[in-house]
């Protein structure tokens, strides 16, 4: 049996599929909702990246994030 993603893993998935408007909206919903701050939630949706259970959950959302950061590595 294939190992599911833990409920906070999950939920950082789900706020990733999101849309936020304004400056601001998505920090306030990563502390108000899943009490992360910013710097560790983006630390473990980097890590969730990497995560074969991330793909197999969400694929459209992990392969877009992704691309997004290939690009910026690309920039850099």
């Amino acid at each position: 049996m294939e190992e599911q993603l833990a409920a906070r893993e999950r939920n950082i998935l789900a706020l990733e599929r999101r849309g936020f408007t304004g400056p601001g909206a998505k920090e306030r919903a990563i502390r108000e909702e899943l009490h992360l701050s910013p710097v560790r939630y983006y630390q473990l949706l980097n890590a969730l990246l990497d995560d074969p259970r991330a793909l197999a959950h969400d694929p459209v959302t992990v392969n877009r994030l992704r691309r997004v950061r290939e690009t910026r590595r690309a920039d850099r």
